[in-house]
């Protein structure tokens, strides 16, 4: 046990902070968003791992095809090399038919302003 009353490997809730954004499918792309994200590289799951997140996820609004995400990253994450990596580089090329993206691949991303959280 740590000075810190947690067991090896574990870390505070204090260590992770909660962000959420908002990104854009094409019409019609719901399946294979899905489909492509059910076959997640392993690979990929390291990276995003290594850079501090956790506990991601993607909700999907149909109406608007409007995509929904959040995510638990450490304080000290390293989220902002990630658009340098390349196998992030890889799989924004492999959505990027399926998604508003920008002139490289990198999905058109919007922070959300956090309203409400019930702890």
């Amino acid at each position: 046990m740590s000075r810190d009353g947690t067991l090896p490997g574990r870390e505070t809730a204090e260590a992770f902070e909660r962000i959420g954004f908002r990104m854009r499918l094409q019409a019609g792309m719901a399946e294979e968003y899905r489909r492509r994200h059910d076959a997640i590289w392993p690979e990929l799951v390291d990276l995003l791992r290594k850079a501090g997140i956790r506990d991601y996820a993607i909700f999907l609004d149909p109406e608007t095809n409007a995509l929904f995400a959040t995510l638990e990253r450490r304080r000290d994450h390293a989220m902002d090399d990630l658009p340098d990596h390349p196998v992030m580089r890889r799989w924004w090329a492999m959505m990027a038919d399926i998604m508003e993206v920008k002139a490289d691949d990198e999905p058109v991303s919007l922070p959300l302003r956090p309203m409400f959280r019930m702890g």
